[in-house]
């Protein structure tokens, strides 16, 4: 049976559209949305046994002009399994926490399982003047394509999608703007965490305790990388402004929005937003979000009525952002990928099986 002190609901197995049907406990000894987020990123454990082991690929953009990095891990069996794959939050990786998590619990469904890096975030570099940002739903696109097409070639199943934070607000924007077309590419897609009003998001995480650790930990790896553009391309903005920044707020105004063709970041945050447009949704879609998230305030999640009928809400009491920590120190963090994992292949149509937490983990 689970441990007493973190647990997650077998009611999540039925894919209802309760928003309690993830029945989320956290544990005693980590109490608060902050500790639930930072401990599980830094100490929990991700996985059983050795770490995944990537097979990367580089892509081409669909324009000739740049490159991503991918990186898979291959089904155990050949055959038509599933093929999972995840798109990462801001300045995220395959060696998140997270990613590493999803991947292990793919690893123990028989499912492929791949990592698209956004622009410039899987250790070199990009090659074009623009970057990444939460609303880029046609980088979603074009890679959902591929992988659909390049999965297909090779005899395999569904394709579903996941995103994290940053992540699953541009799969769920890609989703909003597939409309009935999506259904051709993926078969479900869910998203964590995701800040699905980057405007309510952007003023919590700018403000007090946030400010303080989280912005501090964004931005010490944008700035640098913004300067690095900058000297691929000079004049591309203003290095003192950029400098200067001090919120993502301010980062977006100088570098995210003008370089992405918006025009300020009050202008990308509207229009990058899914949160407006999650009725459009024609494919069925999980929406993850924890009500104690320290970046995403919990009167700015959507309301069941503001979805459509393809779209499930969890909204569990605790959790954190991309925590969601069980079990004895020093916890781990397996539990969420399996319930979001076990929901894809349930509503995916590529298992029998509802995916449920196993017995016995704790």
């Amino acid at each position: 049976m689970l441990s007493p002190v973190a647990s997650f609901s077998p009611a999540a197995a039925a894919g209802t559209s309760s928003l309690e049907a993830m029945g989320y406990a956290a544990p005693r000894w980590l109490p608060g949305g902050n500790l639930q987020t930072i401990w599980p990123a830094l100490y929990a454990r991700r996985f059983d046994g050795p770490a995944p082991v990537y097979r990367r690929e580089r892509w081409s953009t669909p324009d000739g002009t740049d490159f991503i990095d991918v990186d898979f891990v291959d089904a155990p069996m050949p055959g038509a399994r599933p093929l999972l794959v995840l798109f990462h939050g801001l300045e995220g990786s395959s060696r998140s926490h997270y990613a590493e998590a999803f991947a292990a619990f793919a690893a123990s469904r028989g499912m492929a399982f791949a990592v698209p890096h956004f622009r410039g975030c899987s250790g070199e570099m990009n090659l074009a003047p623009r970057a990444y940002h939460s609303g880029d739903f046609e980088e979603i696109g074009w890679i959902l394509a591929r992988m659909r097409e390049q999965h297909a070639s090779k005899g395999g199943g569904p394709v579903l999608a996941a995103g994290v934070s940053l992540g699953g607000n541009a799969l769920m924007r890609w989703a909003c703007e597939a409309g009935e077309t999506a259904s051709g590419v993926v078969s479900a897609v869910a998203s964590v965490c995701a800040p699905l009003d980057l405007a309510a998001g952007g003023e919590a995480i700018g403000k007090g305790f946030n400010r303080l650790v989280y912005t501090r930990m964004f931005l010490s790896t944008m700035k640098p990388k913004a300067l690095a553009k900058l000297a691929q391309f000079p004049g591309l903005f203003d290095r003192e402004r950029l400098v200067s920044t001090r919120n993502l707020y301010e980062f977006d105004n100088v570098f995210t929005a003008p370089l992405h063709g918006f025009r300020d970041a009050d202008d990308y945050w509207a229009r990058g937003s899914a949160k407006p447009h999650l009725a459009s949704i024609r494919v069925p879609a999980l929406v993850v979000n924890a009500r104690n998230d320290p970046f995403i305030p919990a009167c700015s999640l959507p309301k069941p009525g503001e979805v459509g009928s393809y779209v499930t809400l969890w909204q569990p009491e605790h959790g954190g952002h991309v925590g969601f920590p069980m079990g004895l120190p020093p916890g781990h963090v397996r539990g969420m990928p399996e319930q979001v994992g076990g929901w894809l292949q349930l509503h995916g149509g590529a298992s029998a099986d509802g995916g449920g937490l196993p017995p016995g983990r704790e």
